[in-house]
C-alpha cells in the first residue's frame, strides 16, 4: 500500500477501506464496509440507526482521527461529509435505513472521487493541479 506507507494524504482512509490492499477503494469495498460499520452501530438490529446509534458512531470515527494529526482537523471534509447523519438520512425522518446507509455508498463515491475515475485512489487527496 504505497499511500498507506508514505502516510500521504488520504492514507488513514484508503488504509481503513481498502479490503484488498490494492491502494484503491472501489464501490464495492465501500458498500462491504460500510455493511460492516451500520451492523456495528445497530445496537437493537432493527435495521435503523437512531440518534443515539449515530451518537456511538460519530465518537467512533472521531476516536478514530485522533492522532491523525491535520486530517483530523477537517482536512478529509469529503469522507467525512459522506459519513454524517445528514448525508445518509436521505428521507429526513432522523434515522438512517440499512437502504439509506448502502444506496448513498454510491454518493459519497462521487464526493470523494476528486478526479472522477469511478474508485477512490491517493490522487484523490491532497493538493488540486
Amino acid at each position: 500500500m504505497a499511500a498507506a506507507a508514505e502516510g500521504g494524504p488520504g492514507a488513514h482512509f484508503i488504509e481503513s477501506w481498502d479490503r484488498n490492499n490494492d491502494s484503491i477503494v472501489t464501490l464495492a469495498e465501500l458498500r462491504a464496509k460500510r455493511g460492516d460499520v451500520f451492523y456495528t452501530f445497530d445496537s437493537d438490529e432493527n435495521g435503523f440507526l437512531n440518534a443515539e446509534e449515530y451518537g456511538y458512531f460519530d465518537d467512533a470515527r472521531q476516536a478514530d482521527m485522533e492522532g491523525q494529526g491535520e486530517h483530523a482537523q477537517g482536512k478529509l471534509g469529503r469522507v467525512q461529509e459522506g459519513l454524517v447523519m445528514a448525508f445518509n438520512d436521505s428521507n429526513g425522518d432522523g434515522q438512517v435505513s440499512e437502504a439509506e446507509f448502502f444506496a448513498n455508498a454510491k454518493n459519497w463515491l462521487a464526493l470523494i472521487d476528486r478526479n472522477e475515475s469511478g474508485d477512490v485512489t491517493p490522487a484523490d487527496f491532497g493538493p488540486q493541479s
